[in-house]
């Protein structure tokens, strides 16, 4: 059995909220790795760096998505509510965002390119992302899995949320037969999601305590090894398990983590950084395919901490002045009842 020992917890938060503190942590990381991949010579120090650093981000993000999502509609399985609150969390910015970019490129791009970025379909072949906005392809993955979620929860209740571990491994065998290792594609990548909510699955104790028992009993630092390695062995069969590597790894420091990781995952700076990743991971693509971004290697980089700069401070502004309203809108819309009883995991 594992040996790490938890870190300091807050008193003034139940123990549920607690445990899952850590996952600002975890998605203070994620953006932070997409950031490192795009924009920090990481090749220069590890072969194929950059690439594992933005995959490995991107796998953090899909897991988080898929963890939280699923729990919301597991103690909450109502659609419209859902719905209202995912589609003023996430659409705002990102038609603001596809909007300019669609505006600054003028006739270079139809009004077909913006239909399917603003529709959230622009990922699928032949695709229709429009440059500066490459990287909003996750958004349409997102979207397309909060439509098909709902509308399972809709026809089927909670129970249906019990075929997602099925679909995630139905995906990965899509995956190994395109021998798709990494893919923009929605096919090809939503068992990032799926493994993710696979795990709130196991947390909620929908499969009951003898399956929770195993995060209990995984030890950490082999976790992360795996993920490591599933990771950055981009192109690899291993790749094939990326998925499933991160949502394990994520999925136990629910349960424990050394006091190191624990203290990190729930600083302030992480809370902050998570707090407004979204606006970080919108503009910091963005601003690098404008003057913040060109010029030769060195003129390039010279840049970098201003265009950094910049892009927190665009987030931060983003967050609290613009996104914060349709957050606060959307919960006006859909107070909370008492939730549901629900069999939760047993402490271990």
């Amino acid at each position: 059995m594992s040996r790490e020992t938890p870190g300091a917890v807050d008193p003034t938060l139940s123990a549920g909220e607690n445990r899952l503190a850590v996952l600002d942590g975890w998605r203070a990381l994620c953006i932070l790795l997409v950031m490192a991949g795009h924009l920090l010579p990481l090749n220069f120090i590890l072969p194929g760096a950059n690439e594992a650093a933005g995959a490995g981000g991107m796998a953090i993000f899909f897991v988080l998505s898929g963890f939280l999502i699923t729990r919301f509609l597991y103690e909450r399985p109502e659609p419209v509510p859902f719905l209202i609150r995912r589609v003023l969390r996430i659409v705002p910015l990102a038609w603001l965002a596809m909007i300019i970019l669609y505006l600054a490129q003028g006739s270079a791009r139809s009004e077909a390119d913006l239909a399917a970025n603003l529709a959230f379909y622009a990922n699928l072949p032949p695709t229709w992302l429009i440059e500066g906005g490459n990287h909003l392809w996750s958004l349409c993955v997102e979207a397309q899995f909060y439509v098909g979620v709902a509308v399972l929860v809709a026809l089927t209740g909670r129970n249906g949320l019990y075929i997602l571990p099925v679909l995630a491994l139905t995906v990965t065998g899509l995956r190994i037969a395109a021998g798709e290792t990494i893919s923009i594609v929605t096919w090809h990548r939503i068992d990032e999601i799926l493994a993710g909510a696979t795990v709130a699955l196991i947390y909620l104790g929908a499969f009951g305590p003898r399956i929770a028992s195993l995060f209990s009993r995984m030890n950490f630092y082999v976790a992360a090894i795996i993920a490591i390695v599933c990771t950055y062995l981009l192109y690899t069969p291993f790749a094939y398990a990326r998925p499933y590597a991160i949502a394990m790894l994520v999925g136990v420091t629910l349960w424990h983590a050394p006091a190191w990781a624990r203290y990190l995952l729930c600083s302030q700076p992480a809370a902050y950084i998570a707090k407004i990743s979204y606006a970080l991971y919108v503009f910091h693509v963005m601003l690098d395919h404008t003057w913040l971004g060109s010029g030769e290697l060195l003129e390039k980089y010279v840049k970098r901490p201003l265009l950094i700069a910049v892009t927190f401070g665009l987030a931060h502004l983003s967050t609290y002045q613009f996104e914060q309203r349709f957050i606060n809108l959307a919960k006006r819309l859909t107070p909370r009842a008492p939730a549901p009883a629900v069999a939760t995991r047993t402490s271990t």
